[in-house]
């Protein structure tokens, strides 16, 4: 009886580490979907939607990008210099619909005003994409490496090299958090209350949907750390 109930106890201490960690990988992505959902709703009293705001805001601050809608996510690209708006915030009158819109017009300004951080995250997303691609392939020739070169220090060594360009990810979205915050709370906010677009309670809510925006990729960087840990982990038990 003592020794099913260590082994119980054991199983709960064990349990309680691993859904902490899970609820924080999960909790921001499901908090940002449940904030933008809520505020989805048509509100008539905002005079126009999230694609004519953008439309404005760009025409108003003489930027020299394009506005299109999109079904690939929101987002802004700096290669081709293009706000891209979904249906629902493009053609939508809800409070997610403006600030989603003001927040992708902040990307472009960062753009514009030549923010080192994004250019930074610019050049970081096209090593990331490289890199990520021969860290994948690294992990599917590990076993076959192992086998063949039967030497612990040589697969060992590949699953470090796997490790490093996996790492990049990592990378990419610890630059992006700050890319985000600047985009929402350095950028956004301000055009949204010096332009009088919304009345003090809308903005209320608007800072809401800002924060959702720009903590939209935090769920990918921890799932990114988690993944690297549990990578060096393997390699520590090699």
């Amino acid at each position: 009886m003592a020794s099913k109930l260590a082994g119980l106890v054991a199983s709960v201490i064990y349990l309680i580490p691993l859904l902490l960690v899970l609820f924080i990988i999960l909790f921001p992505g499901w908090w940002v979907k449940h904030t933008l959902k809520k505020y989805s709703i048509e509100y008539d009293e905002l005079p126009g939607t999230g694609g004519e705001l953008a439309k404005h805001l760009i025409e108003r601050l003489q930027l020299p990008v394009s506005l299109e809608q999109t079904d690939q996510g929101d987002h802004y690209d700096p290669q081709d210099k293009t706000v891209r708006l979904t249906e629902s915030f493009y053609n939508g009158r809800s409070l997610s619909a403006v600030a989603v819109a003001a927040h992708e017009v902040g990307h472009a300004i960062q753009d514009h005003s030549k923010y080192k951080l994004l250019r930074l995250r610019t050049q970081l997303v096209k090593v990331a994409q490289h890199s990520e691609k021969v860290g994948s392939l690294m992990y599917l020739l590990l076993p076959l490496m192992t086998v063949l070169s039967r030497s612990p220090v040589a697969s060992g060594g590949m699953l470090l090299l796997a490790v490093g360009a996996m790492s990049f990810s990592v990378l990419v979205h610890l630059v992006t958090l700050p890319v985000e915050w600047d985009a929402s709370f350095k950028r956004a906010l301000p055009l949204l209350e010096q332009g009088e677009y919304l009345t003090a309670p809308e903005l209320k809510v608007a800072k809401k949907i800002l924060l959702a925006a720009a903590l939209t990729y935090v769920a990918g960087a921890l799932m990114s750390l988690v993944n690297v840990w549990r990578w060096i982990r393997i390699l520590r038990m090699r």
